[in-house]
C-alpha cells in the first residue's frame, strides 16, 4: 500500500533528504518521496505495524504529522535532521 502523509516543520531539500534516508532505513518502507510545495511525505508499506513504525519515525526526526501536537522539542528536532540531511546530501 502507498500513503500520503502531510507533515509539519518541512523546511527544504535537507529535511527532504533526511525523511528519505531514514525511513527508507525501516523495514517494509520503500519508494519514499517528499513533496516540499504540499509538505507530503508518500512511501509504500505491506503492514499497518511497518506504517505504524514510519509515522512514529517522522515524528522523532522532528515532522510529525499533521494534526499531531508540534511541540518545541519537536520542531527543535527539526532544525537538526534539516542541518543533517545539509550534510549528507
Amino acid at each position: 500500500m502507498t500513503k500520503a502523509l502531510r507533515i509539519q516543520n518541512l523546511k527544504c531539500g535537507g529535511c527532504a533528504n533526511t525523511i528519505i534516508t531514514q525511513l527508507s532505513k525501516l523495514n517494509g518502507i520503500s519508494d519514499v518521496t517528499v513533496d516540499n510545495e504540499t509538505g507530503e511525505v508518500s512511501f509504500s508499506y505491506a503492514t499497518t505495524p511497518e506504517f505504524e513504525a514510519a509515522k512514529k519515525k517522522l515524528s522523532d526526526l522532528g515532522y510529525p504529522v499533521k494534526g499531531e501536537a508540534n511541540s518545541l522539542p519537536k520542531k527543535a528536532k527539526s532544525f537538526v535532521s534539516c542541518a543533517i540531511g545539509r550534510i549528507t546530501k
